[in-house]
């Protein structure tokens, strides 16, 4: 069971659920929502042809040995809407690891096992240093100011080592049940990847052990992480697998709820103050979505009540994000007229 109270939690968001519908219909009824024709395919193709006049010096994430091996100038984009619709352009059918994508549905996961307690914790504010940074976590005495930079999903990673006889198994299976996609799996071949080179990730894992906040033995933490970061999506189903933040924490084509609708607000306002390390107000600033990115490239972005759009492009700024992805939605939301703000 993922769910500590799950006749409550279908109770609350059921009645939610209702709520959203009814307040959607009447959204799209007067604003003409309903007839709305527009042509993201066509619109996609437009803003890729824009980015050939932007700079895309960046690199791959080399750091990670496996990482090196993908072909720099890839990409590929899927919206998925909460009608059901589907829009994708260039290599959106290819597999890449998601990395830090992960992250978000680790904490999903955790939040709901832990609740408010899951704050003692970890901090939900802006890191303004380096995903990886050391020096920021031995000044905050070994609790990470959010749980998407590397030390927090690190203690997110021992959260579920505790809750759970099976981590890794029992956390794919919540992957496989967001997604819809049963065949979904880790990658050993990027997992042992990442395993030989997770040297500031240990010694991450270890200082917070030193302060207390790490309760299981590190080795098997470390394991789950570097396994959690290894997962391959392609954009559409990374785009479908996140389409329950957009609303509101019910999966659309189940019906079902996933989390509660008061955390999956929380975990889109941390997307949006975190969800790209030190560059996240940029982010904000540019896009206007909650997101998250992945040194693998990746983007995912929320737009609550209408989509889920993921990117991919392999080169990398010196923040460890997509320098294609983040210039296309910020064009994107431009051209749509369209972000949270």
């Amino acid at each position: 069971m993922f769910y500590n109270d799950k006749w409550q939690l279908f109770s609350v968001s059921f009645n939610r659920y209702l709520s959203i519908r009814i307040t959607r219909f009447r959204k799209a009824y007067l604003t003409g929502q309903h007839q709305e024709t527009m042509n993201y395919n066509h619109l996609f193709s437009k803003i890729y042809d824009e980015l050939g006049k932007t700079d895309d010096s960046g690199e791959v994430a080399s750091y990670i040995p496996e990482l090196k091996n993908i072909n720099p100038n890839k990409f590929g984009v899927h919206l998925t809407t909460l009608d059901g619709g589907h829009y994708s352009f260039g290599d959106s059918d290819e597999k890449f690891s998601i990395q830090s994508i992960a992250k978000v549905l680790a904490l999903v996961l955790a939040y709901q096992l832990e609740n408010e307690n899951l704050w003692d914790r970890v901090g939900v504010e802006p890191s303004g240093t380096p995903f990886n940074s050391l020096v920021q976590l031995e000044y905050d005495k070994g609790i990470p100011r959010n749980p998407l930079i590397n030390a927090g999903a690190l203690i997110i990673s021992d959260i579920l080592v505790s809750h759970f006889d099976e981590p890794k198994k029992q956390f794919i299976e919540f992957v496989r049940k967001v997604s819809g996609l049963p065949e979904m799996d880790y990658s050993t071949r990027i997992a042992n990847s990442e395993k030989s080179a997770g040297y500031t990730n240990a010694a991450l894992v270890n200082l917070m052990k030193s302060f207390g906040n790490i309760r299981n033995d590190v080795d098997e933490v470390l394991d789950f992480y570097f396994n959690l970061c290894s997962i391959e999506m392609t954009c559409k189903e990374l785009s479908r697998t996140f389409l329950f933040l957009a609303d509101y924490g019910v999966c659309p084509f189940k019906n079902e709820p996933i989390i509660s609708t008061s955390k999956s607000k929380r975990i889109n306002a941390i997307m949006q103050l975190c969800g790209f390390y030190d560059e996240a107000g940029e982010f904000s600033f540019k896009v206007g979505l909650p997101g998250k990115s992945g040194v693998g490239g990746g983007i995912i972005a929320i737009h609550p009540d209408k989509y889920s759009i993921a990117v991919w492009s392999p080169r990398l700024n010196k923040k460890g994000n997509s320098i294609r992805g983040m210039k296309f939605l910020e064009l994107f939301t431009s051209e749509t007229q369209a972000s949270i703000f």
